[in-house]
């Protein structure tokens, strides 16, 4: 498995894959934002640590018993652990590294055993005023476990189960008879919240599916399926800060069909809007997985590709020429040809933010038409005679367009 959009790594053993899974077939972005769940919020977290460490460590000055000074040796070292590998995941996240997933799963469950331990030591001295205290956050605890698991129902039995199992095992053994009705009570309360769990679940992967489904229209082009301008700027920007921080360079093809508008005014705008949709097919046959197609509007496509070597780039652009430049199937045995003008910027190299690399892009596009149009020209190739050719269409109002992407709407 890869690492997920939200930088969180997923679970690579296989029992921590079964607990963190869902039975529910989920695309990955999903799956992804419910892996980031599992590490939750750090000022929740911390509250849950000072709850069990506070409790642990009364009770164990109340009751400086060796069983009891051990439990609470180990409860401070699951606690902390359990910090400090949520605070690296944080940091980890921002530089793109790898998180610790399966041992924050594996530490998930031994926190909770850990709690129900506590509770069984302590029923088991018959001090019932301090095992009242310590149920009380045992209990509290499970509840939370509930929700804050949501994303791994599975997990979320399992800890819990950890909890209520040695509490019950610590009732039965007390002694006191009032206590077995707990061997009733512990696992018909796990069902329960096992079951609330998994039904809690299915009703947060529904809500990530709708809001997934509701970002999917809002980033696609309807015309053509291809991203949309809203699309494009999110995807530039995560290939940006990748970039920044990753060292991944990659190239932005600006793509402007020439002939087009002959087509689409001799044949109409229901065959034109064929013709965008066939060429919109034609680039996703190029394009390679991890790269993105879209339409800015008309005839004008983007095309972000990873790698960002102008040789690379340039191959990419002359298999768009030719795949764009052939001939397009209309009713009743015609066709319709079109070509395509291709401008290039390859980032960081010329350029670290969108708008300069559109504008960079833009310029290339300019110079390509120039050359008698589909051609391929890179922005590193604008010299001074370019520019100033540039400049005499841009002050003719041919020029380049405004590419303040990241304030489309």
């Amino acid at each position: 498995m890869v690492e997920n959009e939200h930088g969180f790594s997923p679970p690579h053993w296989g029992l921590t894959r079964w607990l963190a899974g869902t039975s529910q077939p989920v695309p990955d972005d999903v799956r992804a934002a419910l892996v980031a769940s599992l590490f939750g919020a750090i000022p929740i977290f911390l509250g849950g640590v000072a709850n069990t460490l506070a409790i642990a460590v009364l009770v164990t000055l109340w009751h400086p018993a060796p069983l009891l000074i051990a439990w609470c040796a180990l409860e401070v070292v699951i606690s902390l652990t359990r910090l400090a590998i949520l605070l690296h995941a944080r940091r980890a996240v921002r530089r793109g590294g790898r998180t610790f997933t399966d041992l924050t799963i594996v530490l998930a469950v031994a926190w909770g055993f850990t709690t129900g331990l506590g509770a069984c030591l302590i029923l088991v001295t018959g001090d019932w005023p301090t095992a009242i205290v310590v149920c009380i956050s045992a209990a509290g605890m499970v509840g939370g476990m509930c929700f804050r698991y949501v994303g791994a129902p599975r997990l979320a039995t399992a800890v819990i189960a950890g909890a209520l199992l040695p509490a019950t095992a610590g009732a039965i053994l007390s002694g006191n008879p009032i206590l077995l009705v707990s061997a009733v009570q512990a696992p018909a309360l796990l069902v329960a919240m096992s079951m609330a769990a998994f039904q809690l679940h299915r009703m947060l992967v529904a809500t990530m599916m709708a809001e997934r489904e509701q970002r999917q229209r809002t980033r696609l082009d309807v015309l053509t399926g291809l991203a949309n301008r809203n699309g494009l700027v999110e995807d530039l920007a995560g290939r940006l800060a990748r970039g920044a921080a990753q060292e991944a360079p990659f190239a932005l093809l600006y793509l402007d069909l020439d002939g087009f508008k002959a087509v689409n005014d001799t044949y109409g705008n229901l065959v034109g809007d064929r013709v965008l949709a066939m060429v919109a097919e034609r680039l996703r046959e190029i394009v390679g997985p991890g790269d993105t197609a879209a339409r800015l509007g008309g005839d004008e496509f983007v095309v972000l590709a990873a790698g960002g070597s102008a040789i690379s780039a340039l191959a990419l652009g002359r298999a768009l020429l030719a795949a764009i430049a052939a001939p397009y199937p209309l009713a009743d045995g015609r066709t319709a040809r079109i070509g395509v003008s291709i401008g290039i910027a390859l980032a960081p190299a010329d350029g670290t933010d969108a708008d300069t690399l559109m504008t960079r892009a833009d310029t290339a596009l300019y110079v390509a038409k120039a050359r008698g149009k589909a051609a391929v020209a890179l922005a590193s190739e604008v010299d001074g005679d370019t520019r100033s050719l540039w400049e005499s269409m841009r002050r003719a109002g041919a020029g380049p367009r405004d590419h303040q992407l990241a304030r489309a709407g």
